[in-house]
């Protein structure tokens, strides 16, 4: 049994604290909400009133937060002064290398571990404990974070030092918005073409166009039943977290001068469907602005 502080339990924290509860852990949680502290508290976590009393007896520390910024504070003000130098600190946060890398000094500098090590798997893995794990870490550091991590994960992947993780996510994210872009115009053309789209969704799940965002999370609804297209897109990878990963991609692609043309692409759409008000659907969503059916989606926001 471990001592975990869960730093941040509200829509992908909450499943992951619940996971390390279920392993037996003892989770200390906090959070701003009260309502997402109740939660944690009713999956069996104990709660905290502040981030120090959180992690003040901590060995393992898991941060989640919104942005870069909310990293930077919380490590700087609230989580370095007040931990014990020996805990173990895992930012699971999605934030750009920079803040990453800056955080992961200042750990550093106090004799401190620090992994960053962004999610892949949204909010359904997040509760079955199946996330997809990047680390950025020192190489002798990372067999105690893949051994924190394990309660929640089906894949813990060492990218590289520290920083590394949140590049790995950030190119990750942007190949699957672009993904998903282009199977919803795949689907919504065969509509167009008079093609029975379940047909097409046979066709090209078992052809060159296969790939996850088509056989694992189909837009389509009905076609694969574990998808948030089967709930009117609730849940799942909300647009207006895909959009702050492609900024976040854009933003690494200026620094760095790459060139991501498709990704710039793929921002400017995901800003145009969350500027519309579909920030909250999931990201498979934008299949309807490509079929012209965004009434649909109106009508329930009602």
């Amino acid at each position: 049994m471990s001592r975990i502080a869960f730093i941040g339990v509200g829509n992908m924290g909450a499943g992951m604290a619940a996971s390390q509860a279920r392993s037996q852990n003892a989770v200390t949680a906090f959070d701003l909400s009260a309502e997402a502290l109740g939660r944690a508290a009713e999956a069996g976590c104990a709660t905290a009133g502040s981030v120090a009393e959180a992690v003040k007896d901590a060995e393992v520390v898991i941060t989640m937060l919104p942005a870069g910024q909310h990293v930077r504070s919380v490590y700087a003000e609230q989580v370095l002064p007040n931990v014990p130098v020996s805990a173990l600190l895992i930012d699971c946060s999605t934030i750009d290398v920079d803040s990453a890398r800056a955080v992961a000094a200042q750990a550093a500098a106090r004799g401190m571990r620090f992994a960053d090590a962004p999610v892949s798997g949204g909010i359904m893995a997040a509760e079955g404990g199946t996330l997809a794990f990047m680390v950025g870490c020192d190489a002798d550091v990372f067999p105690q974070v893949k051994a924190a991590l394990e309660p929640m994960a089906k894949a813990v992947i060492h990218a590289g030092a520290a920083g590394a993780g949140q590049a790995a996510k950030i190119c990750n994210n942007m190949l699957l918005g672009i993904s998903m872009l282009g199977t919803c115009e795949a689907l919504a053309l065969a509509e167009k073409l008079g093609l029975d789209p379940d047909r097409f969704f046979e066709v090209a799940g078992q052809s060159s166009g296969q790939c996850w965002s088509l056989t694992a999370y189909s837009p389509w609804p009905g076609q694969v039943p574990a998808a948030p297209s089967n709930r009117d897109y609730q849940g799942g990878f909300l647009t207006s977290l895909m959009l702050k990963d492609l900024k976040l991609a854009q933003e690494a692609a200026a620094k760095s001068g790459a060139a991501t043309p498709m990704g710039a692409q793929a921002e400017a759409l995901y800003a145009l469907f969350d500027g519309l008000g579909y920030g909250g659907r999931d990201f498979s969503a934008v299949l309807q602005l490509m079929r012209g059916k965004l009434d649909a989606l109106v009508l329930t926001n009602q």
